[in-house]
């Protein structure tokens, strides 16, 4: 069964649906064995019934793997897509949506906060190939009309919410004017996960994700997706995937459809965690500003609240006593470990200015030295809280 029509014949008969297809879309039991869990395939090449015989379209693992093809089946389906890629990273995904797109000479629209990474990707390597960008702040519609450039602009990339300042954009909005400007809009769906927000059905054009954060979840795996809605980007899409070859191994893209299969569970949790820690660092008098769009304070509350089932795992905030505090306060925490990444099970901190966004240093995406960015993990709410209170409160004295 196509991947979209797996989702509405769901969404149809069990409402929503979304935990159903997590379970089951492109998972049916193994047909040889009766195996409930997709199998892993590790060959590299596939037997043909004579030249030319593909048994499922099997020819060789770069080309397309079964446990690949079960994960790609299940992606599309989270996202109302009609057709899911999977890739080894996050940037990899990223990197082959932008060359499925544009050519030397187009324009791409980027946010103003955007993560580092795509930044560098875009402003260091793309920009080689002739490709140019504009960075606007992309809750801000007029200035991103004012960005676009008539006939040469191809892509509007988007994060809602961002990394790691957590703006939100209005998803239907963008698409609007995306397609007026004769462009794509493209979501990068990272931090939202296909639980809590589906861009597709807002009005874009190509969703993206490290399925190495939520939909991995276990900080145990690296990987990427795309998944789009017009089967001729999908084609030249997976073109693009078998040319250039950075696709996942099978027990990469088997563990990232483990993950998927608690994703409903695991967000709930996420979410009602960090809304407990962005209360909690709201009321502490050595925080200046927390980023989090489940505060009826956040800028974005209103758009988040319409186009999202909840507020998301992550959460950042800013010290009063500036960027030696933030280092600080990164050293001092137990459970929230330090590091890079997110969205897995485990709680982690991290300084984005020395860290995940050291590559936006001295351009005008840099974040704020006093910056401090939390995935918020599943562990108590109680212990996770503790263990914040406890570090903030033992900041050295004036540690700017």
């Amino acid at each position: 069964m196509h991947a979209k029509e797996f989702a509405e014949e769901f969404a149809e008969e069990f409402a929503d649906g979304f935990e159903t297809i997590a379970i089951h879309a492109g998972q049916e039991p193994d047909p040889g064995t009766g195996a409930v869990v997709a199998p892993i395939h590790l060959s590299s090449t596939f037997a043909q019934d004579g030249v030319g015989g593909l048994r499922g379209g099997f020819e060789y693992a770069r080309s397309g793997n079964p446990t690949r093809a079960a994960l790609e089946t299940c992606l599309a389906a989270l996202e109302r897509g009609q057709v899911g890629l999977a890739f080894s990273a996050g940037m990899a995904a990223t990197d082959t949506l932008l060359r499925a797109v544009c050519r030397p000479g187009d324009h791409v629209i980027i946010p103003a906060d955007a993560y580092g990474g795509t930044y560098r990707l875009i402003a260091r390597v793309l920009a080689e190939w002739g490709v140019e960008h504009t960075s606007v702040d992309l809750t801000d519609l007029d200035a991103t009309w004012a960005a676009v450039r008539p006939g040469v602009t191809r892509l509007v990339w988007c994060e809602t919410p961002t990394n790691p300042l957590l703006s939100v954009a209005d998803i239907a909005a963008l698409a609007s004017v995306a397609h007026d400007a004769g462009a794509l809009l493209a979501v990068d769906n990272t931090f939202a996960s296909p639980y809590l927000q589906q861009p597709l059905t807002l009005g874009a054009d190509a969703v993206v994700h490290s399925t190495t954060k939520y939909l991995g979840g276990h900080s145990d795996v690296v990987g990427g997706a795309v998944v789009v809605s017009d089967p001729e980007l999908g084609t030249r899409l997976r073109f693009l995937q078998n040319a250039a070859g950075a696709v996942p191994g099978p027990f990469d893209c088997w563990l990232v459809l483990r993950g998927i299969k608690t994703l409903s569970v695991r967000m709930d949790r996420h979410c009602a965690n960090a809304r407990l820690i962005a209360t909690l660092l709201a009321a502490h008098p050595a925080v200046a500003t927390v980023y989090y769009p489940g505060l009826p304070s956040h800028a974005g509350y209103g758009i988040a609240a319409k186009q999202m089932r909840d507020f998301g795992g992550m959460v950042s905030f800013t010290l009063r006593d500036g960027p030696r505090a933030a280092i600080e306060l990164c050293a001092r925490t137990r459970l929230f470990t330090l590091a890079e990444s997110l969205g897995g099970v485990e709680s982690l901190i991290e300084h984005p200015a020395s860290m995940t966004h050291a590559s936006v240093a001295d351009s005008p995406l840099a974040v704020p030295a006093e910056l401090v960015r939390l995935s918020v993990g599943i562990e108590s709410a109680d212990d996770l809280a503790a263990d914040l209170q406890r570090a903030l409160d033992g900041l050295s004295p004036g540690a700017a």
